[in-house]
């Protein structure tokens, strides 16, 4: 395996990983924005205002696209498997 296959790997695994946890991430920074938006409106500074509706749609988002993320996940695990012996021999 030389290094050029080396760097494309690694960056096939990053790409998958900010492809997988962006639905997360971007719906609980929105959640965020909405909440300090609110807060900073009504001057309500209460920790779990912020906290808890941040969980809530993280649970809500891995409800929905986590059966998508786990499948595209096996299958990268998988790929990169069945790769192995390619690469050391």
């Amino acid at each position: 395996m030389d290094a050029q296959q080396v760097l494309a790997t690694g960056q096939q695994g990053l790409t998958l990983l900010l492809m997988v946890s962006a639905p997360v991430l971007l719906v609980v920074l929105v959640v965020g924005l909405v909440v300090s938006i609110f807060q900073a409106a009504t001057q309500i500074n209460e920790a779990t205002l912020s906290f808890v509706p941040k969980v809530v749609a993280a649970v809500a988002v891995m409800g929905i696209a986590g059966p998508w993320m786990v499948a595209t996940l096996v299958e990268y695990i998988q790929r990169t498997l069945l790769a192995i012996p390619g690469a050391v021999g």
